[in-house]
């Protein structure tokens, strides 16, 4: 059987016997390229390659979307905090890649939710914007951004006391993740959002023929925590449906939690790997 080489990508791979994966014990075959006389594997350009516990990806990733913090996580499957922080590193990137992969393999955007969410990293004197993109009725997870933002309100004066100027960096997120949008949706794609005065230019700009629909916020109910809306019909359901999920199922989203973001790297790892589970598993699908 013959074997592109990964080294030299000559189609000379020959067999060479297998070894025992220390890892999980599964035997993979060996192979030995004819012309530049290296060895490779099967596993050689596996994502996991040598790592030592990759038996724990599938159920890392499982809790960390079930509400189940990262020390949590450590202690529930032995491993160190380290561990399990490089762990959420790693499968953060490979659940972007497969969002992306996922997308591009969808129908053209006909209707899209947007809006923003808000946490912070350390302090609430260090908000965090989360701007996030739904396609309407089906809940399908588009993408998000992750920015930096000033405080607001009583901790403004403060903030700026104890950390000095924070940068805004909200319209640079928004206009990354509506350049993701704009590539995945129809030209006469509708965009609704609520009345923030800082959607409009951003809509206009990148969607010249779209139509954008603004709607006036409304309270929100004790159930959702905010981000779902009290009775009646709410025009932005699927995108206050999915963030109250993410706030749900993300255990530093919690609204009340004593367990908060570190690094903004590790925020957009987690919520990577909550948008593929939320559009794999709970029937986020355009129907037949």
């Amino acid at each position: 059987m013959e074997r592109t080489c990964p080294h030299c990508k000559s189609q000379s791979g020959r067999a060479h016997g297998r070894y025992r994966r220390l890892s999980d014990g599964a035997r993979v075959p060996r192979f030995r390229c004819l012309d530049c006389k290296r060895t490779f594997s099967e596993a050689s350009e596996d994502v996991c390659f040598a790592q030592k516990k990759r038996h724990v990806n599938h159920p890392l990733w499982m809790l960390l979307v079930s509400g189940v913090s990262l020390r949590r996580v450590s202690k529930i499957l032995r491993i160190s905090r380290t561990t399990s922080a490089r762990k959420l590193l790693f499968l953060g990137r490979v659940a972007k890649r497969e969002l992306r992969e996922s997308l591009q393999y969808q129908p053209k955007l006909e209707c899209v939710e947007f809006d923003d969410m808000e946490t912070f990293e350390r302090s609430k004197c260090k908000p965090l914007s989360i701007s996030l993109a739904v396609e309407s009725g089906t809940r399908r997870i588009l993408g998000f951004e992750v920015s930096q933002m000033p405080a607001n309100g009583p901790l403004a004066k403060i903030a700026k006391q104890r950390y000095g100027p924070r940068p805004d960096q909200r319209i640079r997120g928004r206009k990354r993740l509506l350049r993701l949008v704009r590539k995945l949706s129809k030209r006469n794609v509708v965009i609704k959002s609520d009345e923030n005065p800082h959607y409009p230019p951003l809509i206009r700009e990148l969607f010249p023929r779209g139509e954008h629909l603004r709607y006036k916020g409304r309270r929100g109910c004790v159930v959702g925590q905010g981000e779902l809306k009290r009775g009646g019909f709410d025009p932005l359901f699927s995108l206050n449906h999915t963030a109250a999920m993410f706030r749900a199922n993300v255990n530093r989203l919690f609204r009340r939690t004593w367990c908060t973001t570190k690094k903004r790297e590790a925020l957009t790892a987690h919520l990577a790997l909550y948008s593929v589970y939320h559009n794999q598993n709970l029937k986020c699908q355009r129907p037949a």
